[in-house]
């Protein structure tokens, strides 16, 4: 007697979108010849790849019926990660995935570099030519040296404590007209969810003056310029820093702590 059992990987493998190879997830759309494409893709596409006959907005009920049945395979098992979850939380899983990506952390540079959380460090060591200072334990003080340069500065730390790995990263960026601003963060070398469990505390310390930040770490995968953008982050002008800098060097002290 034939098993006509159909496997999950074969039915994954019917959403195989044909452009990206990523898998098409609801809300499901088709060709008028019946063919899918995946949300992103269908975005920039006005005809068929498969058969060139127009996109249409007309919804595959019955395949998005079949895809809540299916488990899909992680778009970084390429990568190493062997999850499988429900379409409806793919995207969520891919978003914190452990193998997903990690994109070239160093400040104002334009480099496209891209790999996995346990080549991030050894880049950033590269592309400072091995002079980023690292620091292990819960509480160190980094020393941000000749702070009153002009022009665009940065300075990076690589911390070690609990297990993981944090950046410190201090930027000295023009603003407007000539004005400029300092602004500091710590990233874990981790996804969203593994920051969640850390708080990280700056502290610029100078006779009777004490300037604090305290928050969340950034995930590595979140990206440093819109917390400056935003100003989520330590922030303060180069005025105030010289009230704490000694000979033209900073010190800051950095506390990371568990929660």
């Amino acid at each position: 007697m034939t098993d006509n059992t159909v496997s999950n990987s074969d039915l994954a493998s019917l959403f195989e979108c044909p452009v990206c190879f990523n898998h098409v997830l609801p809300p499901i759309t088709q060709c008028q010849s019946g063919h899918l494409v995946c949300s992103e893709c269908r975005s920039r596409l006005t005809h068929c790849p498969t058969c060139r006959v127009p996109l249409t907005a007309v919804r595959n009920l019955a395949m998005e019926r079949v895809a809540d049945l299916v488990l899909f395979p992680c778009r970084y098992a390429s990568s190493g990660c062997g999850a499988t979850v429900p379409p409806t939380e793919k995207v969520d899983h891919e978003e914190q995935c452990e193998f997903r990506p990690c994109r070239c952390p160093c400040p104002g540079a334009s480099c496209e570099w891209q790999g996995a959380m346990d080549a991030v460090v050894p880049h950033v060591m590269q592309h400072y030519n091995n002079s980023v200072i690292t620091l292990e334990g819960e509480v160190v003080v980094f020393l941000a040296v000749n702070i009153n340069l002009a022009g665009t500065l940065d300075w990076v730390m690589v911390q070690s404590c609990f297990g993981s790995q944090f950046l410190l990263i201090l930027e000295k960026l023009e603003i407007h007209d000539g004005y400029q601003k300092f602004f500091a963060a710590v990233q874990l070398i981790g996804t969203r969810e593994q920051a969640e469990h850390f708080t990280y505390r700056l502290e610029l310390n100078g006779t009777r003056r004490r300037l604090m930040w305290e928050a969340t770490p950034l995930s590595i995968h979140e990206r440093i310029e819109t917390a400056f953008l935003n100003c989520d982050c330590l922030v303060f002008y180069p005025r105030v820093g010289e009230l704490f800098a000694e000979n033209g060097d900073l010190s800051i002290n950095v506390t990371i702590s568990m929660t």
